[in-house]
């Protein structure tokens, strides 16, 4: 993909295009069957325990992860989608548990990374969106100010929230479960084993590992052809952002995880979604 330099660069258009489409994300949902067999996944896999969410976004899994979790850490890059979150959270706490939606890069839990950790904090059993306090970053910046994390008790398990950049972070503990949605088709060929050090690093020995993505691509978001990594997404005013987007394959992606020591099973839907679970290879 070029040298270092170009990749920082377009890891930070990014880590810029989620802070941007925080609040249309759910707009761009992708119209295709397949979604819901995800959430029923994900249900199956009962992700029991001290639960790690990577890259939460708008906060679109969380709360199926508390229907089951003792305690979830939901980490994300920009304060914009952690503060949709935190509102979506409270919200699931005041009604009754409500369906997820299917797309991430545009309807799941898919948000990129900003740049550097920073904290903005609240606590109380029933946290609004406008409660998320501390200054965040700038909308023509991925860097926050200093590190630290959010939490809250509804009522139900314990959720804290860090805003963290993916790609530097290390965490503070060990998780029983680790899960992202719609992130894992945003980190680059030269940061995949990286990111797969940082998960076993966030688990527990026997702990388990559960992700949902997408390998949709329109012709039109490919600007530089089917080969390549980079493809151009908009927001409804038109402003355009370069973002990474692999098209996994739930076979090679399987094939790819046990060269780097996983044992997980990928499985495609009906749609353009796919879901895959696994542990370490004993």
């Amino acid at each position: 993909m070029g040298d270092r330099d170009d990749l920082a660069t377009l890891l930070d258009e990014q880590a810029a295009f989620y802070r941007a489409v925080a609040p249309e994300y759910d707009d761009h949902a992708l119209p295709f069957p397949g979604g819901a067999e995800l959430a029923r996944a994900l249900d199956a896999f009962r992700p029991t325990g001290s639960v790690l969410e990577l890259a939460c976004g708008p906060g679109t899994w969380t709360p199926q992860l508390l229907r089951h979790a003792t305690d979830v850490t939901a980490v994300d890059a920009s304060a914009e989608m952690l503060r949709i979150a935190s509102s979506r959270v409270s919200s699931s706490y005041a009604t009754s548990p409500h369906a997820v939606s299917s797309r991430p890069g545009s309807s799941g839990a898919d948000s990129p990374h900003g740049s550097s950790p920073r904290a903005d904090s609240f606590h109380g059993s029933s946290p609004r969106a406008d409660s998320f306090h501390g200054s965040s970053p700038r909308a023509d910046s991925p860097h926050g100010s200093s590190p630290g994390a959010d939490s809250f008790h509804g009522g139900r398990a314990p959720l804290r929230f860090l805003q963290a950049d993916l790609f530097t972070w290390r965490p503070d503990r060990r998780y029983d479960v680790v899960f992202f949605g719609f992130w894992l088709s945003h980190v680059p060929a030269e940061r995949f084993p990286a990111f797969w050090s940082l998960v076993d690093d966030c688990l527990q020995p026997d702990g388990r590992v559960c992700f949902v993505d997408d390998w949709h691509r329109t012709d039109e978001e490919l600007i530089e052809g089917e080969e390549s990594p980079i493809v151009q997404r908009r927001l409804t005013d038109g402003t355009a952002y370069r973002i990474v987007k692999i098209p996994h394959r739930p076979a090679e992606l399987e094939r790819q995880l046990q060269r780097l020591g996983w044992s997980i099973q990928v499985h495609p839907t009906s749609g353009p979604f796919y879901w895959g679970s696994g542990t370490r290879t004993r």
